[in-house]
């Protein structure tokens, strides 16, 4: 696939986010000063590069967009790796606006009618499709209890609480109870220790094992220490040959690689990231470790790890107090919860990743240790609360789901047209209850309002009474007291059922086939069709050629793959001699077509296209470094997109060019225009679609109108009388949208997601438009 490429290293500006201290206090000041910014505060901006291929972004993408922006980096969320927050710290808020059954197909379809949404959001992105939007992005495990309003809306703080039953019934509840402890509650009795076979003083196999002697009496201000160490198999059995040591603060006191005694049999490299070469220089021993960790513990050190008992065997030391992180987030029936599932669960943290050649002891130490003080911190019922058995399936279903995708052939993993069936979207945990719960930490209330309510399942259909102008109101009143904001419009079920989604599909699929297509001629009645095609050509790729004999004179039919190509040989070709006649160029004349030149100029003035143009003319022979080198002198050029076909991987005889200014963009135009590049006269005009609308026209116009299944099409009918209605609906939830963007604070990130379609009938692409907010009411980029 084709990728944009950066020219004048500018295609993704560099730099972090700041973290997420003091924000809140920041925002209280902002809200008692009335909301505004004065001149000595920083204002939040975004940058992505979400252009030619790397427009379509992943759930985990854009969860991991959301919890940047919410929590900072404070709370172990990151800089988002596909685009940047700017002075993240400095957000007055954020608010997702979601648009409930609708995908990507809708914002097209009435794409006039959303004349605020393609004025203000300049980023945009393709959004793969899910069955159920509001719960992947709450996470599946996390059971979301409403709060019944006096209109019947649904409001919530997202707490994520289990019935009382099912919290009584968790198995941490019954061993701790629900009140919070200090850690002391927490150590390994001596029984349990001997149970889980942690060594023992005393004990036979322990003999000629090192007491850490840290004999004092512990308290719950006693100070934690995480450790973890990686073995290699030897001659003697596993055998340390990596030892990690993290304080509290999570500073590494310790990591040492260890010569073990034996002969390795097995590195584990795996697992252990050990190999035989790192340990050919070593000198350190065992004995050497066991005496730096006597004089480095406290008396009163308490040890945390995962499994401790295997690191303390393998190091042949005995500590009397030790808290296991795999115990005590207890579960049923003996059974344990890997490190790696809790630290991503109630952390946040991606830790033993596959791209890492094996584990590192001092992330896996730390790891622990910050478990063992989350549930010291929080208590037994707010690690209940997080429900982790239910997002353990959660990420069982994922990994199998995953797992189907990448036995499936290459060509059937493409499932976004609606004649195919639906795939099982990934669900996802990074934003379920660990997100919550850290918004909830840091006092920040989630607010949920819309049309659905929820249960201890999920989210159902439960109240559709309410209007969009309730929810409006609401969001107005409530939305400033929050910094986290989910707000969800719908259309009413009327206007989302399968029959009509599939006649709403074909409608656009049979204009944009119009909008690609033109008619030239008449043409001598020997022409040379040969001629036609290399000349229609120089506007762009052609999909299709044919002569139309039913007129008087022959006229040719043309069909191009990208609407810039379509217009270009409209403006260029209407008039001029091509193969020895002077003919006339223009699109299909249809009822859909008549307002075929307003599509035209408000795609011109869509700021997502706003210094972006279309260059036409290349040829085959010429490669990204080549176009590179030949427009790096074109002033204030940024990113260069050349895009290629799905199928055959070959790039087009066209590009875009996207520049830093609009009027750079404009002179650009005129230098190119007649520019000869190896022989090749060159033609451009202004983009039309070249974010994520490039590839969907290419999906959508290589379906053969194959699409919706069994679905009867003369249905169709019926949503002829009902367009008007919709159109009405949709120009509404617009000014909606509008008035509720014009209300926020300046310096708010708003997401406004079309969640896209996914059921029995098919599936259909979402789409996401984003932007801060900034003084003038415009996303600020």
């Amino acid at each position: 696939m084709a990728k944009a490429v950066c020219v004048n290293g500018h295609k993704r500006p560099a730099g972090a986010g700041e973290e997420a201290g003091g924000r809140q206090a920041a925002r209280k000041r902002r809200k008692a000063d009335g909301g505004g910014g004065g001149p000595e505060e920083k204002s939040s901006h975004l940058s992505a590069a979400l252009f030619g291929e790397d427009c379509e972004i992943s759930h985990d993408q854009l969860y991991e967009l959301l919890k940047y922006a919410a929590l900072g980096r404070g709370h172990n969320a990151t800089q988002p790796s596909w685009c940047h927050i700017y002075h993240q710290r400095h957000l007055a808020g954020v608010v997702v606006i979601v648009l409930h059954e609708m995908s990507q197909l809708h914002f097209y379809k009435f794409y006039l009618q959303f004349k605020h949404l393609r004025r203000v959001f300049r980023h945009r992105f393709t959004l793969t499709p899910s069955a159920n939007f509001l719960a992947s992005l709450y996470g599946e495990g996390a059971n979301l209890k409403p709060q019944n309003t006096t209109q019947g809306l649904t409001s919530t703080s997202s707490q994520c609480i289990p019935k009382s039953s099912d919290l009584q019934c968790d198995p941490i509840i019954q061993k701790y109870g629900e009140k919070k402890r200090g850690l002391t509650s927490y150590t390994l009795t001596l029984e349990e220790q001997k149970k889980n076979d942690y060594p023992i003083k005393g004990s036979p196999g322990c003999k000629g094992y090192i007491d850490t002697e840290c004999d004092q009496q512990r308290t719950d201000s006693s100070p934690l220490f995480g450790l973890d160490c990686e073995m290699c198999l030897t001659a003697k059995g596993n055998e340390v040959t990596r030892v990690s040591l993290v304080d509290a603060q999570g500073q590494c006191l310790l990591n040492e690689l260890v010569k073990p005694e034996s002969t390795v049999v097995n590195y584990r490299t795996r697992f252990s990231g050990i190999t035989k070469k790192m340990l050919l220089p070593v000198k350190t021993r065992l004995s050497d470790i066991q005496t730096r960790l006597k004089k480095m513990l406290p008396h009163d050190a308490v040890l945390v790890g995962h499994s401790l008992n295997a690191d303390l065997q393998a190091l042949e030391m005995i500590h009397p107090s030790v808290i296991d992180t795999s115990l005590l987030f207890a579960r049923n029936e003996g059974r344990r919860f890997k490190l790696k599932f809790l630290a991503k669960a109630v952390l946040g943290k991606e830790i033993q990743c596959e791209q890492k050649l094996g584990h590192d002891p001092a992330e896996d130490a730390r790891a622990a240790l910050e478990l063992a003080q989350f549930f010291i911190e929080q208590g037994p019922a707010k690690v209940a609360e997080l429900n982790l058995e239910m997002l353990l399936t959660t990420e069982k279903l994922a990994e199998v789901s995953q797992k189907k995708a990448v036995l499936q052939p290459q060509g059937c993993r493409v499932q976004k047209q609606l004649n195919e069936p639906p795939h099982l979207s990934k669900p996802c945990f990074s934003l379920s209850a660990s997100f919550l719960d850290c918004l909830q930490v840091t006092g920040q209330k989630p607010l949920l309002l819309g049309r659905q309510e929820m249960d201890s399942s999920g989210l159902c259909q439960s109240n559709l009474s309410t209007s969009n102008k309730q929810i409006l109101q609401r969001a107005l009143e409530d939305v400033p007291l929050s910094t986290f904001s989910i707000i969800q419009f719908s259309l009413g079920p009327e206007y989302i059922a399968s029959h009509l989604l599939a006649g709403l599909y074909e409608k656009v699929r049979s204009k944009l086939t119009d909008m690609l297509t033109i008619y030239a001629g008449p043409f001598e009645e020997s022409f040379c069709l040969k001629s036609v095609k290399k000349e229609f050509g120089r506007c762009g790729p052609i999909r299709s050629l044919t002569v139309v004999t039913e007129t008087y004179q022959p006229y040719v039919c043309i069909q191009y793959e990208v609407l810039e190509a379509a217009q270009l040989a409209v403006e260029s070709l209407n008039g001029a001699e091509v193969a020895g006649s002077c003919i006339k160029v223009q699109r299909p004349i249809t009822a859909a077509m008549l307002d075929c030149d307003v599509w035209i100029k408000e795609l011109e003035l869509d700021i997502e296209n706003e210094g972006v143009i279309y260059v036409a003319g290349l040829k085959e022979s010429l490669t990204e470094t080549d176009l590179q080198e030949e427009f790096s002198q074109l002033k204030d050029l940024e990113t260069l997109f050349l895009p290629k076909d799905l199928q055959s991987g070959k790039h087009r005889n066209c590009c875009f060019l996207k520049f830093q200014k609009s009027q750079s963009a404009l002179d650009a135009l005129e230098v190119i225009n007649g520019w000869t590049v190896k022989g090749s006269k060159l033609r451009s005009r202004n983009a039309l679609a070249s974010g994520h609308l490039w590839r969907w026209i290419w999906q959508v116009n290589h379906s053969n109108g194959k699409q919706g299944g069994n679905i009867l099409y003369e249905k169709i009918e019926q949503l002829s009388d009902s367009e008007q209605d919709l159109r009405k609906k949709v120009k509404k939830l617009d000014h909606h949208i509008k008035k509720l963007y014009r209300s926020l604070q300046n310096n708010t990130l708003c997401i406004v997601l079309f969640p896209g379609v996914n059921s029995m009938h098919g599936s259909q692409s979402g789409l996401g438009l984003m932007g801060i907010k900034d003084d003038e009411g415009r996303s600020a980029c």
